[in-house]
């Protein structure tokens, strides 16, 4: 049976909405045309582009441990490239996983195809309509 996920946004300004769900909040914020605005939180798509690295993130970061992969952390750098019309979606998406700790290339390898075509929803989600490429980096151990 399916699950049903909920957030509430509640406007708090021009263009900022502060966000709950499952007892966390957030806030995104959007400048106002023709202004570089004062943010008082991330844009729409620069959360959507944290969502996509906390959640390859965490994938990588747990399969790697699973199988027994001695990492210390895992760091992730997203980048979005956006169309200049409007609506300014994102083209393409570039992941860098820096995973840190003496672990096997093959397994990182196969920890992010893994997360990619099956642990990570948000991936799962966007690569159907968003060129996104990945590749990593091992920071010794």
């Amino acid at each position: 049976m399916p699950s049903e996920l909920t957030v509430h946004a509640v406007q708090q300004g021009p263009m900022e909405f502060a966000i709950s769900a499952g007892g966390h909040d957030v806030v995104v914020d959007y400048p106002l045309p023709g202004t570089d605005g004062d943010l008082k939180g991330m844009t729409p798509l620069r959360l959507l582009l944290a969502s996509l690295a906390g959640c390859s993130g965490s994938a990588v970061a747990a399969l790697l441990r699973r199988d027994g992969q001695p990492v210390e952390r895992v760091e992730v750098a997203a980048r979005g490239v956006r169309r200049d019309e409007h609506p300014t979606v994102l083209t393409e998406i570039d992941l860098v996983f820096t995973v840190h700790g003496d672990v096997d290339p093959a397994r990182v390898e196969h920890a992010l195809r893994l997360a990619e075509g099956q642990i990570c929803p948000v991936w799962a989600m966007l690569k159907a309509g968003t060129p996104i490429a990945s590749r990593f980096t091992i920071a010794g151990g």
